[in-house]
């Protein structure tokens, strides 16, 4: 049990860091470009580095020594590109205004009018929430799965989790701020919207756990690093070079590389 309540903390914490991002329209009344910039290089770094140098070579270990080495590296694959695949659906599936995972420039993000245009801007808002809500989802599960069977991984796999949700935070407190003039309640839905990670535990718990073994967090491993690897490329680093300069990006994405790498080293 205690293992299970580790797992459900820490997906509970990398759920709620979206209030982080909620928090700073508590303090900013127009984001700071460059600054968002290296942000978005630095999670980006952090989830492509976890994703590969630990995620992925866990999830390859363990199919391989339950399935053998052919098979168990063509089934990493396979579930690797699955995840990918599996994240672009549902990115293809939510409209685009909507999708915390396409690009807007700062501009569109900060921009506020509590005249006409604030229902429009609510609307984005709200549908932004319950966007991120469908993208944590799978993330719950996969940080739940894998601290129940490795606490380091999953440790690592929270961190770089909790750091992509803070530009997710803002792009929902921003919109619904500028169309209420509340900050309470931009910060509000910003929280609420990383809900769906611990949903995403229980949900885990309550159907994986007692089927959970080797062979399936392997699986999911491989799975949430394509997930991972995917939002990295598609909408993070996309949305850096938007919001500053390519060399603003770049810095953040290798920083965001040695942070993660030093944490790991930290954590073994």
């Amino acid at each position: 049990m205690d293992s299970i309540f580790f797992a459900f903390a820490l997906t509970l914490i990398a759920g709620l860091s979206t209030g982080l991002g909620g928090l700073f329209t508590l303090f900013w009344k127009k984001p700071n470009a460059k600054f968002l910039s290296i942000i978005l290089g630095f999670s980006a770094g952090v989830m492509i580095y976890v994703s590969f140098v630990e995620i992925l070579y866990e999830a390859r270990i363990q199919l391989v020594e339950n399935l053998g080495e052919k098979l168990g590296l063509w089934v990493t694959t396979a579930s690797f590109f699955g995840g990918v695949l599996l994240i672009a659906i549902i990115d293809k599936l939510i409209p685009t205004i909507d999708n915390p995972h396409e690009s807007r420039t700062i501009e569109e993000a900060a921009y506020c009018d509590f005249g006409p245009n604030s229902g429009k801007l609510l609307r984005t808002g709200i549908f932004t929430a319950l966007a991120i809500a469908i993208h944590n989802f799978p993330e719950g599960l996969a940080s739940f799965t894998s601290a129940i069977k490795h606490p380091t991984l999953g440790i690592a796999i929270a961190i770089a989790i909790a750091i992509h949700n803070i530009p997710e935070g803002i792009s929902v407190s921003v919109p619904v701020y500028c169309a209420t003039g509340s900050k309470k309640k931009a910060f509000v839905l910003s929280l609420l919207s990383g809900l769906s990670e611990p949903l995403g535990a229980i949900i885990g718990y309550l159907i994986l756990y007692p089927f959970l073994n080797d062979i399936i967090s392997g699986i999911v491993f491989a799975a949430v690093a394509g997930i991972m690897v995917f939002i990295s490329l598609d909408e993070l680093l996309l949305t850096a070079e938007e919001y500053g300069e390519h060399h603003l990006s770049i810095f953040g994405l290798v920083i965001g590389m040695l942070v993660m790498a030093v944490s790991v080293l930290l954590f073994v």
